[in-house]
């Protein structure tokens, strides 16, 4: 019997101080206390995962949204030492992983230019300086 006591009294006391440590965020930080981390109700299975779908990076077919397609001598990011240079000689301040086309032309398809390229048919989102560099390029297969 007075081991069944005990134990009654054990758990009312464990039921009693779990009920008084649940509060809401907003009871915690009028004691002064930082607010606890969220708890995630869903956890996404892999399913869920594998059919979320995935954007690509180039457009398809060889079409381009931004203009014509390009064909560049070259592609690189602006932190190479030429296209460095061209850019600040623009007064163009990119961020370093930003890829530049050099040198491009337009490509045309319909027979007005050229319609192949033998070096990078890219799509470029600003064309905009005379072929000399082109910003934002994505390189496409044609």
């Amino acid at each position: 019997m007075k081991y069944t006591l005990a134990l009654v009294f054990f758990a009312l006391l464990v039921a009693t101080v779990h009920a008084a440590s649940i509060e809401t965020n907003a009871e915690r930080m009028a004691r002064g206390l930082p607010p606890r981390s969220p708890s995630r109700l869903y956890k996404p299975s892999a399913r869920d995962v594998a059919n979320k779908p995935k954007p690509s990076s180039k457009p398809p077919g060889g079409s381009c949204s931004t203009g014509p397609v390009q064909c560049c001598n070259q592609v690189v990011k602006a932190d190479n030492p030429l296209a460095s240079l061209i850019l600040g000689l623009l007064g163009i301040v990119l961020g370093p992983d930003v890829e530049v086309g050099l040198t491009c032309s337009p490509l045309s398809v319909i027979g007005i230019g050229s319609s192949t390229c033998s070096s990078n048919a890219v799509c470029c989102e600003n064309n905009s300086h005379g072929g000399l560099i082109s910003i934002g390029c994505v390189p496409i297969i044609l």
